[in-house]
């Protein structure tokens, strides 16, 4: 969570009253071509909550919506977010992120919602400020129709005639839908990005080298015991070590990040146990 020193935390500011446009907008869920609209009977008739669910209430404002034009207010009227960039927003963005996993996977449910929104103050933020960029600009509605129109894509067996009983089949539509999106890249690393953390990193490439047949360090499953003369004797073969680890954490279904990230909320709670008087 933000301090309270934060210039980002700032005070409410009056809004004008904006009309809302998103109730005749168009919506690629409605009037995508291959929609369950246009699906045979059986798909048409499927239960469907994004097709059956009651109609959103209408009688005040949208809160994303609201949530968007506070974040053009702060833009116009606060000295500190006008002389901000997308480059500037980093530290931020890597700040929100570290802050939601930690209301994940420790937090309350009110910790959880309050750091969402602050995830999505940043999305809004970097929206808005892209929305006034000279050459290229975008807003948040380009965004969220992206967006929508990419999930579409990737979930025919959802809004289209595809099928998909199993989750190894959605992701045979899943990854056959992005590659066609993403048909000039010419690597199986092109998109992987190497500010992952790397634990994190090690995982997805070990997952890239199977799909190309790249030979991978073999899973140490157990892990063995250290003993005497096995240990590393540099960076290089401690690099080697620890990529057998991952390996061995892929293989058995875990995440090698999470399970250190874990490791290390433990070892902190004994070090605040320890200092206890």
């Amino acid at each position: 969570m933000t301090s309270a020193n934060d210039p980002r935390q700032d005070a409410p500011i009056p809004l004008p009253d904006a009309p809302n446009p998103l109730p005749d907008a168009p919506n690629p869920l409605r009037d995508a071509p291959g929609s369950l609209r246009d699906a045979p009977g059986p798909l048409r008739d499927a239960p469907n909550p994004l097709r059956d669910a009651p109609e959103p209430r209408r009688d005040g404002p949208d809160p994303l919506r609201e949530s968007a034009e506070t974040m053009r207010a702060v833009r116009d009227r606060c000295v500190w977010t006008q002389q901000i960039d997308h480059r500037a927003l980093v530290p931020y963005l890597v700040e929100e992120s570290a802050e939601l996993i930690d209301a994940v996977e420790e937090g309350s449910r009110a910790e959880l919602r309050e750091e969402l929104g602050d995830l999505l103050w940043q999305v809004l933020f970097h929206a808005e400020i892209a929305s006034r960029d000279p050459d290229d600009p975008f807003d948040i509605d380009d965004v969220a129709r992206g967006l929508t129109e990419k999930m579409v894509r990737r979930h025919p067996h959802v809004f289209g005639d595809a099928v998909a009983a199993t989750p190894d089949e959605v992701l045979v539509h899943w990854n056959a839908a992005k590659a066609a999106e993403k048909s000039a890249r010419t690597s199986v690393l092109d998109g992987v990005s190497e500010r992952m953390p790397s634990l994190a990193l090690a995982q997805k490439l070990l997952g890239k080298a199977a799909q190309v047949g790249t030979p991978a360090p073999e899973p140490n499953t157990p892990v063995p015991e250290p003993v005497e003369g096995s240990s590393p004797t540099s960076e290089h073969e401690l690099g080697d070590a620890l990529l057998a680890l991952v390996a061995t954490a892929r293989a058995n279904g875990w995440d090698a990040e999470r399970a250190l990230r874990e490791r290390l909320r433990a070892l902190a709670a004994e070090i605040r146990t320890a200092e206890t008087p």
